[in-house]
């Protein structure tokens, strides 16, 4: 579940790690941004969202937003669970800190600033250089595909991080589905290659060690899951798209990106 589109890359990871999975996929565009709303809004947003999905009886819940994550996740949690175990999504920023540094983070201007990430800074990169950047827009241009948008953001984000950054830490999920382009406007000729850390692999992995904890999978990794969900007479599992809580085919703008396309493969709503 996620607003609008970001949650294409936890999906894609999802497909990729296991074929045979059924997908819903939920979001509200028309609510979106959520950033700019009060917590209290936000959450009434992101429960709606997941209601929807849940009302489908998914084994696992993925909430693909950083911004519902901070604000909602208790209340899903509190909502949801146990019946549901609902996965949140946290900024890569650990792994990004253990690199050494200097590190930037760019998340949306709700996000970016926050008690939240502020203490997830304070406990996983202490010591290390760590700069904040705020990306207004950036989101909002990857759900419509506005391509001069897009650039103009990515562009904007980068004049605000320091050249001597060794990683970026890509602080909403919408971000994901443009990771290289963000590499390539702010990696440096002449220093190291630069790092990028996103969470959709890591959301993916522990959604699916969840799954494998309910259903008895031995080991309880994500290869446990999949074996113990696999139908074995399907290459790939089905894909349900929930925009609004009604049935929609995934949209157009989806296709823009390599984890939309992937994801199209197996929507049967979608125009040939």
């Amino acid at each position: 579940m996620d607003s609008g589109i970001g949650l294409l890359a936890a999906a894609a990871a999802v497909r990729r790690l296991h074929p045979g999975a059924d997908l819903v996929l939920s979001s509200d565009p028309d609510t979106m941004p959520w950033g700019p709303h009060t917590p209290q809004e936000i959450t009434r947003l992101a429960l709606a969202v997941a209601e929807a999905a849940a009302a489908h009886r998914p084994d696992a819940l993925i909430v693909a937003c950083n911004t519902a994550s901070v604000h909602a996740l208790p209340t899903l949690r509190a909502r949801l669970e146990p019946e549901l175990p609902v996965i949140g999504t946290v900024p890569a920023i650990k792994p990004a800190a253990a690199g050494g540094g200097p590190v930037a983070i760019w998340a949306t201007p709700a996000t970016t600033g926050s008690p939240y990430q502020r203490g997830l800074i304070e406990e996983f990169a202490a010591g290390v250089p760590v700069t904040e950047v705020p990306c207004p827009g950036l989101a909002d241009a990857l759900d419509e595909a506005d391509e001069d948008a897009t650039t103009r953001a990515i562009a904007a984000a980068a004049a605000l991080t320091p050249p001597d950054v060794r990683a970026v830490v890509l602080g909403c999920t919408h971000y994901e589905l443009v990771a290289e382009r963000i590499r390539a406007a702010v990696q440096q000729p002449d220093r190291p290659p630069l790092v990028l850390h996103g969470s959709a692999g890591a959301v993916a992995a522990q959604a699916l060690r969840r799954v494998g904890e309910r259903t008895g999978a031995e080991g309880g990794g994500a290869s446990a899951a999949h074996s113990a969900a696999y139908d074995g007479e399907r290459a790939e599992g089905t894909l349900t798209v929930l925009i609004g809580g009604r049935e929609a085919a995934l949209p157009a703008a989806a296709l823009t990106y390599a984890e939309g396309r992937l994801l199209a493969a197996s929507d049967p709503v979608l125009e040939p």
